[in-house]
């Protein structure tokens, strides 16, 4: 694997956008430093594993959709592929759900029907069997829907099947993006009725990044500038990658677009230019650009409390983005990926992401509030999909979870993972605000996994879940999942393996006859530590910590509370350091181990993990099977506290350091019921001091 070369502070001062810095066909940025200067680990900060839990409660289910055509890219084959839900602006309760293969769902008291078939309206001509985003993709509401009956969907039509020339396009056109406005006859009705007319026809290059949002802004009211303007987040075909079309201020490519359906000064009369826009007036630009300079702008929305945008930009090399988005913004692709200068020709296909340049300001260039990275695993063929993408969300300002409040939560689609970040720590010019990683929990209080919700998955690709937010008018939050076609609204949070163990301890626990060594030689007991003195040497059989001792004092434990300090005597130098917590110990070939070390690159190290007469598996919610897991445990050598927790009713377990009120890791198994504790390693020496125990003794 690479030498990682660490994430550079950002320069402040870039979120204007200055004449000097645009040049209305392309804007270029420095050339990228040499190969030997690219980053391999672009953001080297774990997220953080929140001890804070939400609590999901199915809200609604979706019956099987199809693409038209039918797809041959397993991930397009979903139980029903649903992008979002929000509820009509009307005083009804009735929330919306589009579904990109064509079918735009009211739901009501969960209960989903048609109301519009976008698809048989569109037919022969919509087309959702290739590209991720192709289909009917989005709707958004007229904030005076109620009164006017308006809404407005975008789809996809393949460029072969319409004689329809596009407002705009890309060379080589495959498909076009086209929004459509609907004014229905009575906006109260079940089903639609009425009229609709074409807004905006885009043609794309490629089969991806095309349209992916339109919305109103809701923080905006009757009166005010922004009330009735339409957000449109449109892509880059795919094909920004090798061209400079996000930075074309003539097309309106890899841009947010803004105007006024109500309006007629477009170029094809059918929508208004705002004259608030921040190019309006400039030679060669487009009045209808916001923002610019992304490649795939995915979801965008408004926190309903300071009216800031934020939006979820997914990456193309290494970057998955949040930003803050304001009039003029310039993202920087494809010359920039998040913070970092992006090669487009690379004599390697690995080296692509370089750090920026001296005058990096000097280009006016807008970088992320939040990011993470993809965490390859070593020997990636980096010319593949690593199966990470951003999913944006929104900003918590509901009632019904008062510890979400004033937090962005958004997530990545693929693998379900749900985060957030501080809203007060996502600021523009500083240093991205830190990615909390939230636990999840079924509404029986069981611990899940996003795809232990969506499973069983579709037969394509039954591990995907392709999640997706909502909220409602009152502003809670939804998720969904395109695997198993699922809502659930987050209904509450739990603190995870929070609460009481029980009160048994166990007493005199450091004294040697208390202690059962698997190589007694290699053991010595002071009183006040438990000393492993030589290096453990790996045994027959399944794989399993070199070498251990069991305490066998006080009862076999179920839910226990383990608390004691852990110091390595290895040399700091060697980076394979390693000390184990063992609970849950039933046998030499079953039982539980928290791993904790100074390196978390190898793929043993720094997890939990289970043993159960086979070798081990590694069962903490840090790993995902490839990137380093949890953050290095034990970086020194000094003395640590480590507090581990199991609770085998639930199969919660949460392992903290130093004092840490979030947890270092946690994971789900209640394969061991009760079991005794233990302190050791694989081949290195350490020591253990001042162990107490506590919980509820089996049976």
């Amino acid at each position: 694997m690479r030498t990682s070369t660490r994430r550079l502070r950002r320069p402040l001062g870039t979120a204007s956008l200055t004449a000097a810095a645009v040049v209305l066909s392309t804007l270029v940025g420095a050339a990228p430093a040499r190969a030997a200067d690219a980053v391999y680990d672009p953001v080297p900060e774990q997220q953080i594993q929140s001890r804070l839990g939400l609590v999901l409660t199915e809200y609604a289910a979706f019956p099987k959709s199809e693409p038209t055509p039918a797809p041959t890219d397993r991930r397009l084959m979903r139980q029903a592929r649903i992008n979002t839900i929000m509820e009509l602006p009307d005083g009804s309760g009735r929330r919306a759900v589009p579904d990109l293969n064509g079918s735009l769902y009211l739901v009501e008291n969960g209960v989903p029907h048609v109301y519009l078939d976008v698809a048989g309206t569109f037919a022969p001509r919509f087309f959702s069997g290739q590209g991720l985003g192709q289909g009917f993709g989005y709707v958004a509401f007229h904030p005076d829907f109620g009164r006017n009956g308006r809404f407005y969907t975008v789809h996809t039509e393949s460029a072969p099947s319409t004689t329809v020339v596009p407002d705009y396009s890309q060379p080589e056109t495959v498909f076009h993006g086209i929004i459509t406005e609907w004014t229905a006859t009575d906006p109260a009705a079940d089903t639609f009725a009425g009229s609709r007319r074409e807004v905006l026809r885009i043609g794309f290059g490629g089969r991806v990044h095309g349209i992916q949002e339109i919305n109103f802004n809701p923080t905006a009211r009757r009166g005010d500038a922004d009330h009735g303007l339409l957000y449109i987040a449109a892509g880059d075909g795919g094909v920004g990658v090798r061209n400079t079309d996000p930075q074309n201020l003539a097309m309106p490519h890899g841009k947010l677009l803004r105007i006024d359906p109500a309006g007629s000064n477009a170029p094809n009369g059918r929508y208004g230019i705002p004259p608030s826009n921040p190019f309006v007036g400039r030679a060669g630009a487009l009045g209808e650009i916001y923002a610019l300079g992304m490649r795939d702008p995915h979801r965008f929305s408004w926190d309903r409390a300071t009216g800031r945008m934020y939006l979820g930009h997914i990456g193309e090399h290494a970057i998955e983005a949040i930003y803050e988005v304001r009039a003029g913004d310039n993202f920087g692709w494809s010359e920039r990926e998040g913070a970092f200068v992006f090669d487009r020709t690379p004599a390697d296909p690995c080296d692509r992401i370089f750090p920026l340049p001296p005058d990096d300001a000097s280009f006016g260039y807008t970088y992320p509030v939040a990011a993470y990275d993809h965490e390859p695993a070593p020997g990636w063929d980096c010319t593949s999909d690593i199966g990470v993408a951003v999913a944006g969300g929104f900003v918590y300002r509901g009632r019904d979870v008062p510890a979400l409040r004033g937090r962005y939560v958004f997530g990545d689609l693929v693998d379900g993972r749900v985060l957030y970040t501080e809203v007060d720590q996502m600021r523009r010019g500083a240093d991205p605000a830190p990615i909390h990683r939230l636990a999840l929990f079924d509404a029986a209080g069981t611990p899940v996994r996003m795809q232990d919700l969506s499973g069983p998955g579709a037969p394509g690709d039954p591990n995907r879940v392709d999640l997706r937010f909502g909220t409602d008018a009152q502003g809670e939050l939804y998720l969904l999942a395109k695997a198993n076609g699922k809502i659930w609204k987050v209904t509450g949070t739990r603190e995870y393996a929070g609460g009481p163990v029980g009160t048994t301890r166990v007493r005199d626990t450091m004294r040697a006859t208390n202690w059962a060594p698997v190589t007694p030689e290699k053991w010595r007991f002071t009183g006040s530590q438990v000393i492993l003195a030589e290096a453990g040497a790996q045994r027959p059989g399944p794989r399993r910590p070199y070498e251990y001792a069991v305490l066998t004092a006080g009862p076999e434990f179920g839910a226990v509370e383990i608390n004691a300090e852990v110091r390595l005597d290895t040399p700091v130098e060697e980076t394979n350091r390693d000390v184990i917590i063992v609970f849950g110990w039933r046998s030499d070939a079953e039982f539980y181990y928290a791993h904790l070390s100074t390196d978390n690159t190898i793929y043993p190290h720094n997890g939990i993990f289970k043993v159960d007469n086979a070798d081990r598996e590694r069962i903490d919610h840090q790993w995902n099977g490839r990137s380093e897991g949890a953050a290095p445990a034990i970086t020194d050598d000094r003395w640590h506290r480590v507090r581990l927790v199991h609770r085998p009713a639930s199969g919660e377990i949460a392992v903290y350091l130093d004092g840490s009120r979030d947890p270092l890791m946690t994971a789900a198994d209640s394969s061991f019921g009760s079991g005794r504790v233990g302190f050791g390693s694989f081949d290195n020496v350490g020591r253990l001091r001042d162990l107490k125990v506590r919980g509820t003794p089996a049976g």
